[in-house]
């Protein structure tokens, strides 16, 4: 298990890499953010990205959805996210991107009204396969500290 003592300032978490398909892009974009230029192929054609992309919001749930499969899945109290800041999409993501996500430990601070548990602060950077930038954001995450039992 992984700990708040376990993340000091510089350690990085990597993620295994997920291949976006066409049909996962316009699935998620039907439910959650249906624009045409995450929907429909032919009409993206004529948008300001040229073709289709993906969500950045759906960029973002994968992000969290490879964090989740990797060593992070192993926090001892779960991964349990206080803040989000800072999110940025610098490219859009395509069909056919293959994504690897990335998260470095910023800072950590124990917390000051419940000693048992810490603050720790991330830059999450998600890579397509020609290692651009597709999202990336800081966040905070509520750790429990190590020989500490979280309350009932």
């Amino acid at each position: 298990m992984l700990h708040y003592e376990d993340f000091i300032p510089g350690r990085q978490f990597q993620t295994e890499s997920h291949t976006v398909t066409e049909a996962e892009i316009i699935a998620f974009a039907r439910q959650f953010d249906p624009q045409p230029f995450h929907t429909d192929p032919a009409a993206a054609t004529q948008s300001l990205f040229g073709g289709l992309a993906a969500s950045g919001w759906h960029t973002s749930s994968l992000t969290m959805g490879l964090l989740s499969r990797s060593e992070l899945a192993h926090v001892a109290n779960g991964m349990i996210g206080m803040q989000v800041d800072k999110m940025r999409w610098p490219r859009p993501t395509r069909p056919g991107d293959t994504l690897t996500a990335y998260a470095t430990v910023i800072s950590s601070k124990v917390s000051a009204s419940q000693p048992g548990f810490g603050v720790v602060k991330l830059h999450w950077e998600t890579r397509n396969q020609q290692d651009e930038i597709a999202v990336h954001m800081e966040t905070m995450m509520w750790v429990q500290r190590r020989g500490d039992t979280p309350p009932r």
